[in-house]
């Protein structure tokens, strides 16, 4: 028996923890994981040193071995220097490039293939940006179960030979990710093979927001003002707001004080998020054309447009895009300011904060976290 069940974010549709569920059938909105059981106490975080220290918090049954490669745990940089520059009281930089194959979706995949292994599919399949496809294909080799990915050709050629080095299938596509996104889901209807795709599959969130618990340990157990989040697909977001909701609830932090407002970061050439905020709307058109050098960033029609919205709306939150110079600009600055190896994203994120801080949309008592959700070492070629 599981101690969680599936509920659908739009219409409240739910199915059993241990269904091989996709998408809502009734209304095509993506699931979220909701736990039947009370939120346990702090006392149950595990000596683990990966993200599944906080398996009491996780989708994972009670005999169950996580499909880990010691994700997680990365470090919380205080900045001082990048504090100083944008007036803030405090900034630190959230480095996701130390995870197994450089990037934080090493979380996602992490539970999403621990569930998809203990629901014995055939294989797994994603389209990709990049990191994603790096990510299934570790954990697909780790768990024993093959996988194929889908990636635009523009895709960092570091990230494909990755892919192809752990042994996946990869089949590259004309276009964007949303090009990919079609095939690898018509291959899923055809072979039977799972859909690990961005929310078609509910457990990628669950892995992503080990990084809202991680940055309230951190932090002794208190959360920033502000998380600045390089927003493509939106998990990551997604599931940092979720889990906060969730440490409320079972005390593991102080439910009276406020929680962070959630800064979407996005590029001027790809920014379906920014503009739907903007006009107050609660779902995003997509993107025509989508055009940046951070390839995570590309994602013209992110599934969780709602759920990502609603983060910002319901956290008091912000959005913003910033232009491709000022983005290899922060990028540079984040990595001689700070010795982190930033990717484009992280840079993006850097340059949507200083953005903001000098329109006045950053107070001077904030406390900010910026995320660097990858390496920037897969950029280099």
């Amino acid at each position: 028996m599981t101690h969680w069940h599936l509920e659908c974010s739009a219409c409240g549709h739910t199915e059993p923890g241990d269904a091989r569920a996709s998408v809502c059938p009734a209304c095509g909105q993506p699931y979220l994981v909701r736990y039947d059981t009370p939120f346990p106490p702090r006392e149950d975080i595990t000596s683990r040193w990966d993200m599944w220290r906080y398996s009491a918090v996780l989708p994972i049954g009670e005999f169950e071995s996580p499909v880990s490669l010691g994700e997680g745990l990365t470090p919380l940089h205080d900045v001082p220097a990048l504090a100083e520059e944008l007036g803030v009281a405090r900034v630190w930089v959230k480095d996701e490039g130390i995870n197994p194959t450089g990037s934080f979706k090493a979380r996602g995949m992490s539970a999403a293939v621990t569930r998809a292994r203990a629901l014995n599919v055939a294989g797994l399949v994603t389209p990709t940006a990049g990191n994603a496809g790096a990510a299934l294909a570790a954990y697909g080799a780790a768990a024993g179960v093959p996988v194929r990915v889908y990636a635009p050709r523009t895709t960092p050629s570091p990230i494909l030979g990755t892919i192809e080095a752990l042994g996946a299938e990869l089949e590259l596509v004309d276009g964007h990710i949303g090009d990919a996104g079609r095939q690898a889901r018509a291959f899923a209807a055809e072979s039977g093979w799972f859909d690990a795709s961005t929310l078609r599959e509910p457990y990628r969130i669950e892995g992503k927001k080990t990084m809202g618990i991680e940055l309230a340990e951190q932090l002794g157990w208190r959360l920033p003002t502000h998380i600045v989040y390089p927003t493509g697909g939106g998990t990551g977001l997604i599931g940092m707001w979720k889990v906060f909701g969730e440490m409320c609830e079972g005390g593991w932090i102080d439910p009276t004080l406020p929680l962070p407002r959630m800064i979407v970061a996005q590029a001027d050439g790809c920014a379906p998020i920014v503009r739907a905020h903007a006009a107050g709307a609660d779902r995003a058109e997509p993107w025509v054309n989508p055009e940046t050098h951070a390839s995570g960033l590309r994602v013209p029609g992110p599934l969780g447009d709602r759920l990502i919205l609603r983060a910002v709306r319901d956290s008091g939150g912000d959005a913003a895009a910033v232009s491709e110079m000022a983005i290899r600009d922060a990028t540079r600055r984040l990595a001689t300011i700070t010795g982190v190896d930033a990717a484009p994203e992280g840079g993006c994120a850097l340059a949507v904060a200083e953005a903001l801080a000098n329109a006045g949309r950053l107070p001077a008592d904030a406390e900010v976290v910026i995320f660097n959700t990858g390496t920037g070492a897969s950029y280099r070629y």
